[in-house]
């Protein structure tokens, strides 16, 4: 009877069994049962926030408030790419061209009464100059803003030059109070100031259009590979093991990861020293890796990349207890001065160990077999550079040198370089 009763049991606890011999799922039905599981809960994640996100996330019906009068009006709004409702991006096209049209809309989310929010905010962020300063008070004013924002540089009279320039939008040859009010409000973006100081740059996006602080860049690239599987909203929901499996499986082939790869290697070195300062990665992701058609590296989203005097500036004096209360951005971190209780400048970790990080999740799986024993050991060297960001120059760039050439020996002479 207690055999008989254990039999039972067997059977209550193995549902999925042929028979009193088949007492556990094979190895390959687990898998099928995890997919399946895993298809169901992106399937219903994807309609659940498509539904109930659209409507938070995709919000360009207000960025277009400010844009009724503008050329930019022929602009074609197609597929909302917001990840942050503050944050409007939207793929589009203009003048035959694919192109992503972004906008910020923060302070009007941040009231609740809306309507009234949008007007609120578009006479608060337009406000200068004001009526009867001339051009040279304005060419000052611009002046002033990019030393505050991008340190006391010999080369800035020459972008302050591109930026009246620029702000000439009718090619009138003369810059009106409503063209200067509009280019001051793009100057307080911080992509758009960004995508301006890197604009000679292979690897940040070209700027191909502004109205209001409305602007166009180039087409949208290529994103990593959940920019192509995933809503951005779900993003954040899934664990880091399911990351990476999802990256092999959508991602592109390894040959075309290392050119990738390269490309993000080459961009860290364009942050370094160039004419317009030193810029920090604040958020280095897979999200902001993106490439062309052809598989060139293009900084899908500039947001998050901070000159270092903006850097400097909120962390130098900063109160702090430890390192932790130390943190521009997501990841730019600086050493805690427990004595005077006051963070420093400098930071303590360089772009290129953020980036060697990124790099071994997206290198090393799949890499060749004959490839990836010296390839994981120059990551992890890479990864370990520490010290302070501006005093590691020679270090930095041998490390560097060594990752490009170990890649591109690998995919030199073949259809993928």
């Amino acid at each position: 009877m207690r055999r008989l009763r254990r039999l039972v049991h067997l059977v209550l606890l193995c549902p999925f069994s042929k028979g009193l011999q088949q007492g556990r799922l094979p190895g390959l039905r687990v898998k099928y049962v995890l997919l399946v599981w895993l298809g169901i809960f992106v399937g219903s994640w994807m309609v659940y926030v498509h539904y109930s996100s659209y409507s938070e996330l995709c919000r360009g019906h207000v960025c277009q408030v400010v844009i009724d009068l503008c050329e930019l009006q022929k602009v074609e709004w197609r597929t909302c790419l917001s990840s942050s409702p503050g944050q409007q991006v939207y793929s589009g096209l203009w003048q035959n061209k694919e192109v992503t049209i972004k906008c910020g809309i923060e302070e009007a989310l941040n009231s609740k009464a809306w309507p009234d929010a949008v007007l609120r905010r578009e006479l608060v962020l337009f406000e200068k100059p004001t009526r009867g300063t001339s051009i040279k008070e304005f060419q000052e004013m611009i002046l002033g803003f990019l030393k505050a924002n991008l340190g006391d540089l010999p080369s800035l009279p020459t972008l302050v030059d591109q930026i009246l320039l620029m702000a000439d939008f009718n090619k009138d040859s003369r810059v009106s109070l409503a063209e200067a009010k509009s280019v001051w409000a793009l100057l307080q973006r911080n992509e758009f100031l960004l995508l301006l100081s890197l604009q000679e740059k292979e690897h940040a996006s070209r700027l191909l259009g502004y109205c209001g602080d409305l602007y166009l860049t180039e087409g949208v690239p290529h994103g990593s590979w959940h920019g192509a599987v995933l809503l951005p909203a779900l993003r954040p929901l899934l664990p880091s093991v399911l990351h990476r499996a999802l990256q092999q499986w959508f991602g592109p082939a390894w040959p075309w990861r290392a050119k990738i790869a390269i490309g993000l290697l080459e961009f860290v070195e364009e942050l370094f020293h160039g004419s317009y300062g030193t810029f920090y990665m604040c958020e280095t992701t897979l999200a902001n890796v993106g490439y062309t058609a052809t598989y060139d590296f293009k900084m899908a989203d500039l947001q998050q990349v901070a000159p270092e005097a903006t850097v400097r500036r909120f962390l130098q004096g900063r109160h702090c207890e430890q390192s932790s209360d130390c943190i521009y951005g997501r990841d730019c971190r600086a050493p805690c001065d427990r004595l005077m209780r006051q963070c420093k400048g400098d930071l303590i970790q360089p772009n290129l160990a953020k980036v060697c990080e990124l790099l071994r999740d997206y290198l090393l799986p799949g890499a060749p077999a004959d490839l990836r024993e010296e390839l994981g050991k120059q990551l992890r060297t890479c990864t370990t550079l520490s010290g302070l960001a501006s005093q590691v120059e020679a270090h930095h760039s041998l490390v560097l040198s060594h990752l490009k050439t170990l890649l591109w020996r690998e995919i030199s002479n073949t259809n993928y370089s």
